[in-house]
């Protein structure tokens, strides 16, 4: 890839945030466009795992089902977010599903081409390994969170970061409807569970629920109360 079509650096200046998007397109790394409606499967847990996909818009659920039947969600990832790059670490089959949460549109990048532009462009391949670095934080900040705090904490940790707060200035207040049923799975509890705290978030002032879903930062006390 030529020089130029990497982001410049200039002296004095905040450097623009890395914009995977467009890096995949000056680049011309080999994918194709794949769109999804609300409530497809993108793959399933035991498919064969031969791709890395990037979300372009609307947004994905990554779950896990046990012997028994039983789901869990492992993550909920929004436009900008890679997922099914266990096949880079040797992964021979996808050991989660990946379901659409809207109408989104993906971009497939093949496993091969995939370790080719991180062998190559080494900018692209420090922000990829940050990326994953940081998801990996937070799957071990969401198995503390199972293990020590109680349902009520779970579903304002995960409201929270549904909004992207703590993300600097990407903090969302109004976030699309999510159903109970997927803020059980996400927080390993049952829909009533979640429905009686909703509720209660509600009468304290911590949401509404009148246009959207809104979440307000005073639900930040919910998490920090001892």
């Amino acid at each position: 890839m030529p020089k130029s079509a990497l982001p410049r650096r200039s002296e004095g200046r905040k450097q623009a945030p890395f914009d995977a998007q467009t890096f995949l397109d000056s680049a011309g790394v080999a994918r194709k466009v794949v769109d999804f409606p609300k409530k497809a499967t993108i793959f399933a847990q035991g498919d064969a795992a031969k791709h890395v996909m990037y979300i372009q818009q609307g947004g994905v659920k990554l779950s896990v089902v046990n012997a028994t039947g039983k789901e869990a969600v492992v993550a909920v990832l929004k436009p900008g977010a890679f997922f099914g790059e266990g096949c880079l670490a040797g992964q021979s089959i996808r050991m989660g599903s990946a379901t659409s949460t809207a109408l989104s549109t993906v971009l497939v990048i093949n496993k091969d081409e995939m370790i080719r532009v991180l062998h190559s462009e080494h900018e692209f391949s420090d922000r990829f390994i940050a990326y994953m670095l940081s998801r990996n934080i937070r799957v071990e900040e969401d198995l503390v969170d199972q293990l020590f705090n109680s349902t009520e904490k779970r579903l304002a940790r995960a409201l929270l970061l549904l909004a992207r707060y703590g993300k600097n200035d990407e903090a969302q207040k109004i976030i699309p409807r999510v159903s109970q049923e997927t803020l059980a799975e996400m927080i390993g509890t049952t829909r009533s569970r979640v429905n009686l705290f909703m509720n209660k978030f509600k009468k304290l002032g911590f949401i509404d629920n009148e246009n959207g879903l809104e979440i307000k930062s005073s639900l930040l006390s919910v998490v920090l109360h001892d």
